[in-house]
Protein backbone atom coordinates (compact mmCIF):
# COMPACT_ATOMS: atom_id res chain seq x y z
CA UNK A 1 0.00 0.00 0.00
CA UNK A 2 2.85 2.52 0.89
CA UNK A 3 4.23 2.03 -2.51
CA UNK A 4 1.34 2.21 -4.20
CA UNK A 5 0.77 5.50 -2.57
CA UNK A 6 4.51 7.04 -3.23
CA UNK A 7 3.97 6.11 -7.18
CA UNK A 8 0.66 8.21 -7.16
CA UNK A 9 2.20 10.85 -5.66
CA UNK A 10 5.34 10.87 -8.21
CA UNK A 11 7.95 10.02 -5.85
CA UNK A 12 8.15 6.33 -7.82
CA UNK A 13 7.24 5.07 -11.23
CA UNK A 14 7.10 1.40 -13.02
CA UNK A 15 6.21 -0.42 -10.17
CA UNK A 16 6.37 -4.68 -10.51
CA UNK A 17 5.70 -7.06 -8.17
CA UNK A 18 7.40 -10.33 -8.11
CA UNK A 19 10.04 -8.93 -11.36
CA UNK A 20 12.38 -11.13 -12.67
CA UNK A 21 15.96 -10.97 -13.32
CA UNK A 22 18.31 -13.16 -14.79
CA UNK A 23 21.52 -13.77 -12.87
CA UNK A 24 23.33 -16.18 -15.66
CA UNK A 25 22.01 -17.40 -18.97
CA UNK A 26 21.63 -20.99 -19.67
CA UNK A 27 24.16 -22.57 -21.78
CA UNK A 28 24.96 -26.22 -23.11
CA UNK A 29 28.40 -27.88 -21.70
CA UNK A 30 30.24 -29.72 -23.97
CA UNK A 31 28.60 -32.65 -24.09
CA UNK A 32 25.04 -31.05 -24.69
CA UNK A 33 23.86 -31.12 -21.72
CA UNK A 34 21.86 -28.05 -20.91
CA UNK A 35 22.21 -25.54 -17.80
CA UNK A 36 19.21 -23.57 -16.90
CA UNK A 37 19.53 -19.95 -16.28
CA UNK A 38 19.78 -19.67 -12.86
CA UNK A 39 17.13 -16.41 -11.77
CA UNK A 40 16.10 -14.02 -9.04
CA UNK A 41 12.84 -13.11 -8.16
CA UNK A 42 12.36 -9.61 -6.32
CA UNK A 43 9.40 -8.53 -4.38
CA UNK A 44 8.98 -5.08 -5.60
CA UNK A 45 10.68 -3.30 -8.29
CA UNK A 46 10.86 0.20 -9.08
CA UNK A 47 12.27 3.77 -9.92
CA UNK A 48 12.86 6.46 -7.55
CA UNK A 49 13.35 9.75 -7.99
CA UNK A 50 16.14 11.96 -6.89
CA UNK A 51 16.40 15.46 -5.55
CA UNK A 52 17.30 17.90 -8.51
CA UNK A 53 20.99 17.87 -8.97
CA UNK A 54 22.75 21.45 -9.31
CA UNK A 55 21.51 22.23 -12.95
CA UNK A 56 17.25 21.28 -11.54
CA UNK A 57 17.64 17.93 -13.26
CA UNK A 58 16.03 15.01 -11.83
CA UNK A 59 17.10 11.04 -12.25
CA UNK A 60 14.95 8.17 -11.96
CA UNK A 61 17.52 5.74 -10.10
CA UNK A 62 16.68 1.64 -9.76
CA UNK A 63 15.23 -0.21 -6.62
CA UNK A 64 15.04 -3.81 -6.13
CA UNK A 65 13.28 -4.68 -2.45
CA UNK A 66 12.93 -7.87 -1.22
CA UNK A 67 11.19 -8.60 2.53
CA UNK A 68 13.66 -10.73 4.39
CA UNK A 69 13.63 -12.14 7.84
CA UNK A 70 16.20 -14.12 9.63
CA UNK A 71 14.82 -17.16 8.26
CA UNK A 72 14.49 -15.98 4.49
CA UNK A 73 17.81 -14.37 4.49
CA UNK A 74 19.15 -18.35 3.05
CA UNK A 75 22.83 -18.88 2.34
CA UNK A 76 21.40 -19.23 -1.53
CA UNK A 77 19.80 -15.87 -1.58
CA UNK A 78 22.83 -13.70 0.29
CA UNK A 79 24.66 -15.92 -3.22
CA UNK A 80 21.61 -14.79 -5.63
CA UNK A 81 22.13 -11.07 -3.84
CA UNK A 82 26.10 -11.15 -4.72
CA UNK A 83 25.17 -11.85 -8.82
CA UNK A 84 22.90 -9.46 -8.39
CA UNK A 85 25.11 -6.77 -7.72
CA UNK A 86 27.73 -7.83 -9.64
CA UNK A 87 25.11 -8.12 -13.22
CA UNK A 88 23.44 -5.03 -12.61
CA UNK A 89 25.35 -2.59 -10.74
CA UNK A 90 23.21 -1.88 -7.73
CA UNK A 91 22.31 -4.07 -4.72
CA UNK A 92 18.88 -5.56 -3.35
CA UNK A 93 16.93 -3.49 -0.73
CA UNK A 94 16.02 -5.28 1.87
CA UNK A 95 12.87 -4.64 4.03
Amino acid sequence: VELMSLQQAGKIRGLKLQAQYTLQESYLTDTGERVRAIRYVADFAYERVTAPDQTGAVHWLPVVEDVKSEATRTEKYKIKAKLFRERYGFGITEV
